[in-house]
């Protein structure tokens, strides 16, 4: 009896720890399609300042023509980065050749002096199928190794994943699960999820936007469901949504609404490249003029297009190569978000890659409170060994709580800001410096905050055409925070 009243304690339990003040069970609803339906409708994706995808071409496109023709074609496109697919033909010269992965080394030799000759790089392969054995996996993986290729795209005919997460382990090369049509396997971006679900991160989902609309599946719910296992994209854009009879037609042509695709991949600090694919049989014997218009677009609607990101993103992490630090304190990095979190000071870390002259610096910074005091140094001339650096370079300030020229978005003891235009602290803001000549520019929050013709002022007694940028951290008690720092040199 005893027994019996201690389970249904216990039982009363789990029931209160699962009700919510109303004594309703809480569900602890699994991620579907359905789930996220909401938080996508309610995402501003106008608002999203899309980031630079790199480029890769699926071989697919160009299946009418050898691998050797497809360098040519892609040199062309100006495509620096290639996905070839098993079982294109190698070259009109070598009859019976095909390109995968059972390639003699004598040819694999010969195709990567071709690739040097062009400039591209291999980044991925695929689709392509294997058994669940470790001689079948091992010859695929042999192969990317050898031909220095990141992430193996396939569509895996067995369940249990073990054998392939070894792989990826013994090689750290990355496979990505692919989505052909309804009723494939995979057609359901859940079922991707679903086997992937506690698999070493480097396997993920290969997203195939064409594939999802003809399976009726909108391509950016589909990526808000995938976030954290997006390994590599094929991008494509069809005439019809919801049709297995849609064509390919030049992004931003048709029904996939790419620039909610490319602003989804953005918000979600997608890393891998766009593998651009263009099945339209009608254009198969001269896919490049579609291709051309489609990278036109890409490019009209990239916010970032002709920036360069200066805190990068290199082998799966954020880290601060290029940077260096000058002075007390320090900046912490979250090496997977790229987000920057300042400790003590007063000090400055400065990016020592490059002294910039005319630009544009365009960046994200957040306040722990409204006492957060740190700025933005631009045009530091000499390499910071002193504070001296302080009286020949300006300082954007960033200080909720100064006034006049000590505020937000002044130019440090030197020029006020025109308005208030900084977020509550802890939210996110957006800063655009831009230095040109003589005259500073600062946007904040898409408002115009400050419009100064330069001259030595307070504390400045002189400044440079060009020099350095840093960034200051001021002390722990109220940290600053930066993020997506990019620069365009005008």
């Amino acid at each position: 009896m005893r027994k019996n009243i201690i389970v249904f304690m216990a039982f009363l339990l789990v029931i209160s720890v699962l009700s919510d003040a109303g004594g309703q069970v809480k569900r602890i609803e699994k991620r579907t399609l359905k789930s996220v339906k909401g938080a996508v409708a309610s995402t501003n994706y106008k608002e999203v300042r899309i980031k630079k995808f790199p480029i890769a071409a699926q071989c697919w496109t160009f299946r009418k023509f050898t691998f050797y023709e497809t360098l040519e074609k892609a040199k062309e496109l100006g495509i620096k980065y290639l996905q070839p697919y098993p079982g294109q033909a190698l070259s009109r010269d070598v009859k019976g050749v095909r390109f995968d992965h059972n390639l003699s080394d004598d040819f694999l030799k010969q195709v990567r002096d071709k690739l040097r000759e062009y400039g591209i790089s291999l980044v991925s392969y695929g689709v392509v199928g294997f058994e669940n054995t470790e001689e079948s996996m091992q010859k695929v993986f042999d192969f990317a190794r050898k031909m220095r290729i990141r992430t193996i795209v396939t569509e895996p005919k067995f369940e249990d994943a073990s054998l392939l997460e070894k792989m990826v382990k013994k090689y750290n090369i990355n496979v990505a699960i692919h989505n052909h049509p309804a009723p494939s396997k995979y057609f359901h971006p859940e079922t991707v999820l679903e086997y992937v679900k506690g698999l070493d991160e480097r396997i993920g989902a290969c997203a195939d936007t064409g594939h999802w609309m003809r399976s009726g599946i909108n391509p950016v719910e589909a990526l808000r469901l995938l976030k954290g296992r997006i390994i590599d994209v094929h991008l494509k854009d069809l005439d019809v949504f919801g049709s297995k009879e849609a064509r390919d037609v030049p992004f931003g042509q048709g029904k996939a609404n790419v620039h909610d695709i490319l602003a989804e991949l953005t918000l979600q600090d997608f890393h891998g490249y766009l593998a651009i694919e263009h099945e339209n049989p009608k254009d198969v014997d001269n896919p490049s003029p579609p291709i051309r218009k489609g990278i036109e677009y890409i490019k009209s609607i990239t916010y970032y297009q002709d920036y360069e990101e200066i805190l990068k993103w290199s082998w799966g992490r954020y880290a601060k190569h290029g940077w260096n630090h000058y002075g007390p304190g320090y900046f912490e990095l979250d090496g997977k978000t790229g987000v920057l979190k300042g400790q003590g000071g007063m000090g400055l870390l400065w990016y020592s890659r490059k002294k910039y002259n005319d630009f544009i610096l365009d960046f994200e910074y957040k306040c722990a409170d409204k006492f957060t005091n740190s700025g933005v140094f631009i045009r530091v001339p000499e390499v910071p060994a002193s504070d001296d650096y302080i009286y020949h370079s300006f300082e954007v300030q960033v200080y909720d709580n100064g006034k006049d020229i000590h505020k937000t978005a002044a130019v440090y003891d030197a020029e006020p800001p025109t308005i208030d235009a900084f977020k509550t602290p802890g939210e996110w803001n957006h800063m655009k410096i831009t230095f040109k000549g003589s005259r500073i520019k600062v946007e904040l929050n898409g408002k115009l905050a400050l419009d100064w013709e330069a001259e030595p002022r307070g504390k400045v007694r002189d400044f440079a055409q060009e020099g350095y940028i840093g960034l200051q951290n001021h002390d722990s008690r109220s940290p600053i925070f930066f993020r997506n720092i990019f620069i365009k040199e005008l």
